[in-house]
């Protein structure tokens, strides 16, 4: 059963990997932080494999446990801000880098500036709006209606394209 649930973690984490990493990179200050956050929520999804009931799609459950994770991090990282002392000498290899295509345009830069100026339920929908999820999956995986979900959304566009504006 072991080896099914590390083969069935992989396939997912695979498949998975860059949108697990762009929600934590939402609720983390620099790359640094997202990194280790990313680090954080495989191994709660790698310690919860067991628990998995197939409830919902695999993707889905991984993105509800991303989700928690950032939000508890976020909130002990508050917390504690003052607790933390920066490595700045220490190095992890260049997954998630800002700058892997040469660069971002200034809209894409301004929109990650807004999004994380969002409250922790408005990041946790548009989160996973860009990353492609019907409005029912991210009901599923935030415990709200679709209808909520699609308001919300339009609110939230709304929100940050005023902020792109005021930005650029």
């Amino acid at each position: 059963m072991r080896k099914e649930n590390e083969t069935i973690f992989l396939n997912a984490f695979e498949e998975n990997k860059e949108k697990l990493f762009r929600i934590c990179s939402i609720y983390s200050k620099d790359p640094e932080d997202a990194k280790d956050l990313f680090q954080e929520v495989l191994v709660h999804v790698w310690r919860s494999m067991a628990t998995f009931k197939g409830n919902s799609s695999l993707s889905t459950w991984m993105f509800r446990i991303a989700l928690n994770v950032c939000l508890r991090f976020k909130n002990k990282h508050t917390k504690n801000q003052h607790r933390f002392i920066r490595l700045d000498s220490i190095t992890i290899a260049n997954f998630g880098s800002e700058e892997r295509n040469g660069g971002e345009n200034e809209k894409l830069i301004g929109l990650r500036k807004c999004v994380k100026k969002l409250n922790d339920g408005d990041k946790a929908i548009v989160a996973l709006y860009l990353e492609g999820l019907a409005y029912r999956e991210i009901s599923n995986i935030l415990g709200l209606s679709e209808n909520n979900i699609a308001v919300k959304v339009k609110r939230i566009k709304s929100k940050l394209l005023n902020c792109i504006n005021d930005i650029l």
